[in-house]
């Protein structure tokens, strides 16, 4: 009686305490400390099979000193937004009417769809810097799906005058430059070699890495666009490279530095011990100014384990994930060829940038969706605007590529790829297939013997 009646100070010493009270009060749960015994673990000396490297962040959803970013102000934007819209369209303050104003009203209309998507559209898996954030990115993603579906039902010549209305500087032919010209290995053509490509391939792959976080899957992907490089450059002139370029500097250097930078950040991040504290509570200048700049870093982080041979459906998923990359990386390609643009011109790093940003939240879907069927109970709109973007993008080249590229594929492209297909339906046949028919007729086999009397 004593120690209930300590436990509950509401209760006076004389007070009979009930029994039911001491069974149906919830016992407080100690909270969870992040790190071993209390300890942060490091990054770099942290033994990631260990199971103090899972750690569960704590999931406040924003921080509450900030309460006014994350209220809804749908009526207070759409207020602004209408008048600023006016004042533009109506006066000739900003523009005169004319050129300037319809180009002007292009750029309205996006910002305006823009600003709806802001508002109104679904959040996604991230939540840092902001949700608003993605759902700008999803917006851009939705509007040059629209854009490029608009280009599916143009044709070539009539799409390269329409480039001209974003640039006055295109819809001039370029000629394809060769990589393949002096292939010495010596100091100075390796050096000739050494270009401000070189580093976009170190950023590329580390992109790639932060998206996939796989090591196998970058070095699979590093090496199947180097041979579909191999396979294309009787089309694209500028995938003829020597073979020290596509296995030295491409695959063993550029890429390999990316990859690896790219999952050591993801190492870090995956056992980074995460306290969100406000800026109310964050005291001194230094303090607030890194709360701050970590608002623009993950809020918690996932490790991906896709479990490429542990099912069919795992096995398919990483097969059309990788594909989907694959072609995403060989696009790009295309549509400057196609399109008479420069490898460095702002509309190719923009959409190369674009489709980093879409990845990010893509992929995190896709792996919730496929890993947790019972909270994703369907697929992601970031993956499925995504893929549906790429392959809109398939479709554009491939109508456009009729007549561009007369020379047929060779016959050592035709023999390789097709003893890749065919390994890539082996693999699950005996890997899945026979031990499932072996499973199914045992099972049967017990069902169609007589049981003894």
């Amino acid at each position: 009686m004593a120690l209930v009646n300590e436990e509950n100070p509401d209760l006076s010493p004389t007070s009979p305490a009930d029994e039911s009270d001491v069974v149906l009060s919830p016992v407080p749960e100690p909270e969870p400390i992040p790190g071993l015994n209390g300890v942060p673990v490091r990054w770099y000396d942290a033994d990631r099979t260990e199971p103090y490297t899972r750690i569960t962040p704590f999931q406040e959803r924003h921080d509450t000193s900030v309460e006014f970013f994350y209220k809804p102000v749908t009526l207070s934007a759409l207020a602004c937004g209408l008048v600023v819209l006016a004042y533009v369209a109506t006066t000739q303050d900003v523009l005169e009417e004319g050129r300037d104003k319809r180009r002007v009203g292009v750029y309205a209309a996006v910002v305006s769809f823009l600003m709806f998507s802001t508002i109104q559209f679904r959040d996604g898996p991230f939540i840092r810097p902001h949700p608003a954030f993605w759902r700008v990115v999803l917006g851009i993603n939705l509007l040059y799906e629209l854009g490029l579906v608009f280009l599916l039902f143009q044709d070539l010549q009539t799409a390269r005058g329409m480039m001209t209305f974003i640039d006055p500087n295109l819809g001039v032919p370029l000629p394809e430059k060769s990589y393949a010209e002096d292939c010495s290995l010596t100091p100075q053509t390796i050096w000739n070699a050494l270009d401000i490509f070189c580093i976009a391939h170190a950023l590329g792959w580390f992109g790639k890495a932060m998206i996939l976080r796989d090591y196998w899957f970058c070095w699979i992907l590093s090496i199947a666009f180097e041979l579909a490089e191999y396979s294309l450059q009787h089309q694209l002139a500028n995938f003829a490279e020597c073979w020290w370029d596509h296995w030295i500097l491409d695959v063993l250097l550029c890429n390999w530095i990316g990859t690896y930078l790219g999952m050591k950040t993801c190492q870090y991040f995956e056992v980074k011990p995460y306290e969100w504290r406000g800026l109310r509570q964050t005291r001194g200048l230094r303090s607030k100014a890194r709360r701050v700049l970590s608002q623009f870093s993950p809020h918690d982080f996932t490790a991906f384990k896709w479990g490429t041979a542990t099912s069919f459906t795992h096995f398919i998923t990483v097969v059309v994930l990788l594909a989907v990359f694959l072609a995403a990386e060989l696009n790009p390609f295309y549509l400057k060829s196609l399109l008479w643009m420069e490898p460095d011109h702002p509309i190719i790093i923009l959409r190369l940038a674009f489709v980093f940003l879409c990845a990010l939240p893509a992929v995190r879907e896709l792996f919730q969706y496929i890993n947790d069927p019972r909270r994703a109970v369907r697929m992601g709109q970031h993956v499925w605007l995504l893929l549906a973007t790429i392959m809109t993008e398939l479709l554009v080249i491939a109508k456009w590529s009729k007549g561009q590229f007369p020379e047929p594929l060779p016959t050592t492209v035709k023999w390789g790829w097709g003893i890749g297909a065919t390994l890539l339906v082996l693999y699950p046949t005996f890997q899945f297939g026979v031990p499932s028919a072996r499973r199914y007729i045992r099972r049967h086999q017990r069902k169609g013997k007589p049981k003894a009397l």
